[in-house]
Parts: structure tokens; sequence; C-alpha cells
């Protein structure tokens, strides 16, 4: 499947505006909206993953959009569509994950349910402005540097031992089931940074990230592998630098900056160019748009 191109058709065809960061900016409302879903066998296996865990990973990953925003988290509806095998102990326990990801000032206030094949899971998230400048994706400018929140590419290395049936380390197992949006650092960086900036998060890999925003800015993004932060403990897994840079769901955060923050950490800056520059090894390696999106992490490959 071509999200990415399926994407560009949709936005051509309804000459959005709106269309294009993760969340729509509603400025007239003072809102940020944004949509995920999650379908068994495409972005979760049923074996693998507790009621719990999918309810709260449910909401995380729409809560993660809304920070990356730099919005304020404030409401979400929750709709399933459920085979006939699920019982009342699997609503409990889904809803008290979806609980569980939610702060006392995050709401869920509707919903639907019906029923299907498989599990469905559709979360709408709305997020306030207010006080807040927003994120997008087309605003890196030559200068800015680009920072990074949290350790990268741990969710991945904990999908690898899913499949693998491993079940240890354990916490790269819980990055991945158990993610945490970044709520702090996105919050930090809106009411902080007084010019316009570029940030999203990394729930499609660092380097899918890097690169949208190189490529809807029309500029290249200079990184040092080296200042990527990362659990150590990732070392031990062949090609552990692919999981670093490709590996998805760590909902971490990327922010191009054009001044100096208290927070996250610099992995390189903005220059005049198109795309990824990336030093690695003691060499420099050039990324297109196509070369990352031919590499990045997909969840219909991923999960067969």
């Amino acid at each position: 499947m071509k999200e990415k191109e399926f994407i560009s058709i949709i936005k051509n065809t309804l000459k959005s505006e709106y269309i294009g960061d993760d969340c729509a900016y509603l400025k007239d409302l003072g809102i940020v909206v944004t949509q995920d879903s999650l379908v068994e066998d495409v972005h979760f296996l049923r074996k693998k993953i507790t009621p719990f865990q999918l309810g709260y990973k449910s909401v995380m990953v729409n809560i993660s959009d809304i920070a990356a925003s730099g919005a304020e988290p404030k409401y979400l509806t929750v709709s399933l569509s459920l085979p006939q095998d699920i019982d009342n102990k699997f609503i409990e326990e889904f809803y008290e994950g979806c609980k569980k990801a939610c702060s006392e000032s995050i709401k869920i206030v509707g919903g639907d349910i019906t029923g299907g094949d498989k599990i469905f899971i559709s979360v709408c998230a709305i997020g306030s402005t207010a006080g807040r400048k927003i994120s997008s994706r087309k605003n890196a400018k030559v200068g800015h540097k680009i920072i990074v929140s949290g350790l990268h590419g741990s969710s991945g290395a904990g999908l690898k031992l899913l499949l693998e049936e491993k079940n240890k380390p354990e916490k790269f197992i819980k990055a991945h089931l158990e993610p945490k949006a970044q709520v702090e650092f996105g919050k930090n960086i809106a009411i902080t940074v007084k010019q316009d900036y570029a940030m999203m998060d990394t729930s499609d890999g660092l380097m899918d990230a890097l690169s949208i925003i190189a490529n809807e800015s029309g500029v290249l993004l200079d990184i040092d592998f080296d200042k990527i932060p990362h659990d150590k403990d990732l070392e031990q897994f062949e090609n552990w630098q692919n999981l670093v840079l490709f590996g998805g769901e760590d909902y971490q955060i990327v922010a191009a900056v054009a001044q100096d923050c208290p927070f996250g950490a610099v992995i390189g800056e903005v220059k005049e160019g198109l795309g990824v520059n990336l030093k690695i090894n003691g060499t420099v390696e050039h990324f297109t748009k196509e070369d990352v999106e031919n590499k990045i992490f997909n969840h219909w490959e991923n999960n067969k």
C-alpha cells in the first residue's frame, strides 16, 4: 500500500489547505484535529498485545500527533469494529488502557461500536492551540537546528523481538507496546520558540520524519548519526543503526528550530539543498525522498 501516494492524491483531489501535517490546524476554532486507525494483523497482532496495551497504544499514538503539532491534547473519541469472539473483559481492559494513556486533562468523550471480521480501532483527537505556536512540516529554514526528544530505535527492536518470539530485553518490547507521547517536549517548544518551526513525531521512523521535513520545507538536513540518542543495548542487534534510523513507533519528536533550546538533543542543522545528508561510519550518505520511502518502517510489511 502506497500510503504517501494516496495522501497526495486525496490532497490534490480535495484541494485542501488542511491536509499535509499529521494534525489539521483549524485556526478559526483554535484547535488541531487528528485521526489514526489501527487494524488487526496490519498494525498489531492480537496474540502479541494485551487488550490493555492495545487501548493504551491506540490513544497514545493520537496524543503523540497532537503533541507534535505543539497543541495541548484535550479530547478524544474512540470507535471500534469488533469480531464476535470479543468479550466484556476485552472491552473493560481495552478502555482501562485508554484511560491510562490519558492524563487527567485529556478526556474520552464518545465514539462508536460496530461489528467486523477483525478488530479495527479509529481514534480522533482534538487539541487546544491557546497560548501555543503551532508547527508545520514546511517551516524548516536554513540555519535552524535539528533537535530530537528521547531515545530512537527501541520500539523497532521491540517489534523485532516479538516477531522472533523473544521476550528479552523486556524494555524494548515495552517501548513498542507501551509508547509514551512526548507531550512536555511538544509543549516546551510551542510555548518557548518565537519563530516559525517545523515539528513532527517519529511514528514511521526518525529518518522518515527528517525526510518529510526536508522535502516539505525544500531544504537539506545535515545529520550526525553519532549525536542521535539511543539505548546502548541496541548495539547488540544486527543492523542496529537501521533500527535507530528506520525503526518506527518510537513516538519521539523531531523539530527544526531557529533558537537554542534547553531541551532535546541537537543532531544536525538545516542547510541549502534538498533531502538528508547523514554522517555515519566515517562517511556522508545522501538520502532523497525516494531513498527514504524505500526503507521506512511499513506496517504492511513488518507485521507479516
